[in-house]
């Protein structure tokens, strides 16, 4: 390997003009991708060990490379490592420290590789860890939210369609509905982790490589399954990175609906729920202000993950096989997606421990807007045998007459009732009683305080 003077790039010797500045600037990703120093050593480490046992470098090279290349590691982790914007990126950047510390012996390091196949393993390697990680606070939000709802069974909330109360149901039930999602979120990712497991590297530029490589033996000490089947595609291939932006971005959905819900609920219009003093913010004018500030920053973020997804779908549409300068970008998106969803998830996380439900509040909202209409509709059916259209129709004659006299459903009496339904007896006015409308709803999946309980016991069980 010729000394690379000046920390010039590779290169050098074929590009016979200095690059302009501008194009030195923007291409440079070296700010970005520094991230990926600890998976672009393994990777290295798992192509010389196979160069080695290929018999295509020497055990003298192979272990001057790798004691090099750990040496680096400690550097750039302990903050001693010098990154280098003349020289790119990441891997031109520990390439050329390793001439430094072993000489002519590192250029064997990119013997039947490209850095095409060199990011993309990297890329692959870093995602794993990544999307695990995600994965582990999705976890722990479930338990969170499981435990808010083991103290909430017993709560009774109106539930809402189109922002009016519609039935009544436990504060519980609500607050599980968003462990569904996190655990369908969680899937995802999850799935996403299958598709991590084809090793790219021995793809080198596109064509593959003449050298005698083994691809199996660097998928198995890089723990992939198998490689790649096609150079060419390895090379293009960003679909893994699709699938975990589009992962994050439903995710940051099911996050902004809650944080929007709470704060709705929060509004003084609502006051269902009370924020800890931990997560609420004040007011530079006013002095009695507690504004839900982090519910607004989670609402609000989730903008900048559907607008990631958006620019990486735009980027690959119509981009020609295989390898161009549009896909350097993928990884600053990437890495802002995933340091978006973190933040927000440990934030969410925070919030869920500093949020109480206004019990009387919610049971006094539940209490409006005749939300036991739908239990007498039903009661109708079950004890008078009338088809449900017609006891919906007898049913909404009662709701008007409750409203004519100003009076909630449970506040008429019988005499009131059998006018509109002589058949009606005193039997009829536990429906309007509100736990007992939600305890009557005993299908599977319905809001009944034994469903509830059982739900709990289920997730607890399928951790």
């Amino acid at each position: 390997m010729v000394q690379n003077k000046n920390n010039k790039a590779i290169w050098n010797t074929r590009i016979k003009k200095d690059t302009s500045s501008i194009f030195k600037k923007i291409g440079s990703s070296i700010n970005v991708d520094k991230r990926l120093f600890k998976e672009d050593i393994q990777g290295s480490i798992a192509h010389v060990e196979m160069l080695f046992k290929q018999k295509i470098i020497t055990f003298k090279v192979k272990n001057k490379i790798i004691w090099g290349l750990n040496r680096i590691k400690n550097e750039i982790i302990k903050k001693k490592f010098n990154f280098n914007s003349n020289l790119e990126d990441i891997h031109m950047n520990i390439e050329n420290r390793l001439f430094e510390i072993i000489g002519e012996d590192s250029g064997y390091i990119h013997t039947g590789r490209s850095r095409n196949d060199q990011v993309i393993t990297d890329f692959k390697l870093w995602l794993r860890s990544s999307t695990k990680e995600i994965i582990n606070h999705l976890n722990n939000l479930e338990k969170i939210i499981i435990k808010n709802a083991e103290k909430n069974i017993k709560t009774i909330m109106p539930g809402f369609t189109h922002l009016k109360n519609a039935q009544p149901i436990s504060f519980a039930h609500y607050l599980l509905a968003y462990v569904e999602m996190f655990k369908r979120d969680k899937k995802r990712f999850q799935n996403n982790l299958e598709n991590l497991l084809e090793n790219p590297l021995g793809a080198a530029a596109l064509a593959g490589t003449g050298f005698n490589i083994d691809r199996n033996y660097t998928s198995k000490k890089l723990k992939f399954k198998n490689p790649t089947n096609n150079s060419i595609d390895t090379v293009s291939d960003r679909d893994f990175v699709l699938d975990f932006l589009y992962s994050v971005t439903v995710c940051s959905i099911h996050i902004s609906r809650l944080a929007e819900e709470f704060i709705i609920w929060n509004s003084d219009a609502f006051q269902l729920i009370k924020l800890n003093d931990k997560v609420v913010t004040g007011s530079s004018i006013m002095p009695q202000k507690k504004n839900p500030d982090p519910l607004e920053y989670l609402r609000g973020k989730s903008g900048s993950t559907f607008g990631n997804l958006f620019s990486m779908l735009t980027i690959l549409k119509g981009l020609p096989l295989s390898y161009f300068k549009d896909l350097q970008d993928d990884k600053e998106i990437v890495f802002k997606s995933y340091d978006t969803l973190l933040n927000c998830l440990k934030i969410l996380d925070e919030i869920l421990k500093n949020i109480y439900a206004n019990k009387k509040q919610m049971l006094e909202l539940a209490n409006i807007g005749y939300i036991t209409a739908t239990d007498l509709a039903d009661y109708l059916v079950k004890y008078h045998s009338m088809s449900f259209r017609s006891a919906y129709q007898k049913t909404a004659e009662i709701v008007n007459l409750a409203e004519k006299k100003k009076k909630r459903l449970n506040e008429l009496n019988i005499n009131e009732l059998k006018k509109i339904e002589p058949k009606l007896t005193n039997d009829v006015l536990k429906v309007f009683d509100l736990e007992n409308s939600v305890n009557s709803k005993r299908s599977f999946g319905g809001t009944s305080f034994d469903n509830i309980k059982k739900m709990i016991m289920k997730y607890k069980k399928h951790k």
